[in-house]
């Protein structure tokens, strides 16, 4: 599947910017700062969702507070026949919260959500069990050491 880029300008990029610090904020304020209405606005995030740029608008949890450990990545070899299936699996996992599919040694990588490493090498031994699997691989997060919430720049800059 191809997905069509769009082009957007300086003030659908102030808006995206300001719906990424804070989902809530009120168009009104927006509207202020890029000087329009809040009809303007709204009518702009409503085009921004047609267009499929605003996927949807949701909230950032902490999970340290809410018990969990840093994440826990896991890179999975699995054999490309049974590719599908894998994933299938995998996605039903319950502590699985992101899964990617990646060029190179490994085909698939997880980012799961643990409370120890106890449960990780749970997860480990559940994705052992999964038919196609032939290697899993993990890394353990220590620190994060950034995690952004805003549009790169540099890239925004090609679309203005």
């Amino acid at each position: 599947m191809v997905i069509q880029s769009v082009s957007i300008d300086k003030i659908d990029n102030r808006i995206l910017q300001a719906l990424l610090e804070d989902g809530r904020v009120p168009f009104s304020q927006i509207a202020k700062e890029v000087n329009l209405t809040d009809v303007a606005i709204k009518k702009r995030v409503e085009s921004l969702k047609r267009k499929g740029v605003i996927d949807s608008i949701s909230v950032n949890l902490d999970y340290k507070v809410l018990g969990f450990e840093n994440p826990v990545f896991i890179q999975i070899r699995s054999e490309l026949s049974k590719q599908k299936d894998v994933i299938k699996r995998i996605s039903e996992m319950e502590s699985v919260v992101e899964l990617y599919q990646v060029l190179g040694e490994y085909n698939l990588l997880a980012r799961v959500l643990v409370k120890n490493l106890a449960e990780a090498e749970q997860i480990i031994g559940q994705l052992g069990t999964v038919d196609g699997v032939v290697d899993v691989k993990t890394l353990v997060s220590v620190l994060e050491l950034k995690k952004s919430r805003s549009l790169p720049s540099a890239t925004l800059q090609k679309h203005l």
